[in-house]
């Protein structure tokens, strides 16, 4: 007799919204390497996103402006091959979207193409409205990002919260109803107040996804290696660390250094 498989619910972007609909929280986070991904994805995730973030965690970069869309979709096509349930987004890093809306179309296009990703995340608002269009209008899927928006970071001049001025806490109101609009299945706000945020999130019919804005928004995001405690320099006051893995890592390795230093590694039972 054989065993049947247990078929997997893949999350779409009509279930995101569904799940709004019913009050019901969207989970998100990053991931950018296969191992992980699969970890992250058997864990019931909603949603992976292959962040512009693995320039700081991956690659060891000061901002997210660095990394090429060449190494994006190289992370997104191991994220890809891992996943069986999650939604996965992949963010088009900085300048590949910014200068026209035929280069943003490109950008998109490859990614969908080379890596199999389920859809685009973009940061701003009116100002890539275009770039925005034209990726929907070929039928690829986009994630908006308003707030603190990391690729413009020498821009702002600081990671401080945003939008706490009236003036552009308006025009993140405004941003979001035009992206809304335009056809973004979902926005991500950063680091903004949370009555804002939820103000948005009642404003909009679109799923909210927020971190660092507060519990009132329609779900959360947060960088993989934050959350687990691998990178520990990064201390904003939106972070829980749900585990101290760097300590857990150093301690392996020092046990296994030590092992082989001393000749405990292998053992008779390690050995052919």
């Amino acid at each position: 007799m054989s065993v049947q498989k247990k078929e997997i619910k893949k999350i779409t972007t009509h279930q995101l919204h569904a799940m709004k609909a019913r009050s019901e929280k969207i989970s998100m986070l990053t991931a950018y390497d296969y191992s992980m991904a699969k970890l992250v994805d058997a864990a019931g995730i909603d949603v992976i996103l292959v962040g512009d973030s693995a320039s700081n965690v991956m690659a060891g970069h000061e901002t997210t402006l660095p990394i090429t869309l060449d190494q994006m979709i190289y992370h997104a096509t191991s994220v890809v091959k891992a996943v069986e349930r999650a939604l996965v987004v992949v963010d088009i890093p900085f300048g590949s979207y910014q200068g026209n809306s035929s280069e943003a179309l490109r950008s998109a296009i490859r990614i969908m193409k080379e890596s199999g990703g389920h859809a685009v995340k973009m940061e701003g608002g009116a100002e890539i409205k275009e770039s925005i269009v034209r990726i929907l209008s070929a039928g690829i899927p986009v994630m908006g990002h308003l707030g603190l928006t990391p690729q413009s970071i020498y821009k702002f001049g600081t990671y401080s919260v945003r939008a706490k001025e009236e003036e552009e806490a308006e025009k993140l109101i405004a941003d979001a109803k035009l992206l809304e609009e335009c056809g973004c299945f979902s926005i991500v706000l950063e680091k903004i107040p949370a009555k804002l945020a939820k103000r948005v999130a009642e404003e909009v019919s679109i799923p909210i996804i927020g971190i660092g804005a507060g519990p009132d928004v329609d779900g959360q995001v947060l960088v993989l290696h934050d959350l687990l405690g691998i990178t520990t320099e990064f201390k904003p006051r939106f972070l829980r660390h749900y585990a101290k893995l760097d300590t857990v890592i150093t301690d392996a390795i020092s046990q296994y250094v030590s092992d082989v230093k001393e000749v405990n590694f292998p053992n008779q039972d390690e050995m052919y």
